[in-house]
């Protein structure tokens, strides 16, 4: 596995900004590079310890995911080869997790699917029956796969910032009703088909957030990542149950291990002990191998 990497240091590109887990260099005036990291971000705050490997996890999964759908939606990576762009010595620092795309307009909105009742989600439909706005049956417990997946979206928020759960009306006023219906449409048709297809290899995927945006001809396009353990809620099959918070693959397992200490969930965050950084470490390798097996 590539040496751990907190932070990129590329000087033959200039640093647009760094995200929670992704920096972002701008490569001209039409793409850009995103190195996706081994930083960790759980209740929107990054984490002072690095995950080693995540950030090649990442870019694996989504890779493969792009690849997966690409006759079905538009993505933004770019052909250009990282030999044209950086250095030799760059190009070791950053080649397993950066990923050349083109530079869009992206919508101002998180996409995500929910399939199952869980996290944020459970603690909105406990309190008011409903997720986003969306009633749903009475008497669900935590975990239970939905009758039907839902569009659940939020706003983005910055580094250091919580998203916003927001109803369909609103994804409206914010991106337009043909772009929102586009948008929702993608977004469940992706994680319905991605959901069947995971299950077949033992991995419940609970939920997924995507993002899209738009390109110069006005086509909706799937950026920044795709069905990651960042992304998503991913659930080993044969250790789900109903009524509990199921142990998962994804960054679940840092934020139910933060949840146990005395800590306000604004920056800074706590460390993390190493059995937790090595476990996570070795989930986020198990999803990337189930996944891509044969």
């Amino acid at each position: 596995m590539p040496d751990t990497l907190f932070e990129s240091d590329l000087h033959s590109l200039d640093l647009v900004m760094r995200g929670k887990v992704r920096d972002v260099y701008a490569v001209g005036d039409d793409h850009l590079l995103i190195v996706a990291t081994d930083r960790l971000s759980a209740f929107d705050v990054i984490l002072p310890d690095p995950i080693p490997g995540k950030g090649v996890v990442l870019t694996a999964v989504s890779n493969f995911w792009f690849d997966h759908f690409t006759n079905d939606i538009a993505n933004h990576r770019a052909g250009i080869p990282l030999k044209d762009i950086l250095t030799a010595d760059e190009i070791r620092q950053v080649e397993a997790r950066a990923m050349l795309v083109r530079r869009l307009d992206a919508l101002p909105v998180e996409a995500v699917a929910r399939g199952y009742i869980i996290g944020s989600g459970w603690k909105d439909y406990q309190a008011t029956g409903r997720v986003s706005g969306i009633e749903l049956p009475a008497g669900l417990e935590q975990a239970q796969q939905l009758p039907n997946p839902i569009f659940t979206p939020s706003t983005k928020a910055e580094a250091g910032e919580h998203d916003e759960a927001i109803d369909f009306d609103r994804v409206i006023e914010l991106v337009g009703e043909k772009r929102a219906l586009k948008i929702r449409h993608a977004t469940l048709s992706i994680y319905k088909r991605a959901a069947a297809y995971a299950r077949k290899r033992g991995i419940i995927i609970a939920d997924t957030k995507f993002e899209f945006g738009v390109d110069p001809a006005g086509e909706i396009v799937l950026i920044d990542e795709a069905l990651t353990p960042d992304s998503s809620r991913f659930w080993p099959a044969d250790e789900y149950a109903i009524g509990m918070s199921p142990p998962s693959f994804d960054k679940q397992y840092v934020r139910d291990y933060l949840e146990t200490l005395d800590w306000d969930k604004t920056a800074p965050a706590p460390r993390l002990p190493q059995q937790i950084i090595d476990n996570t470490a070795a989930k986020y390798r198990e999803a990337c191998e189930r996944l891509m097996a044969g």
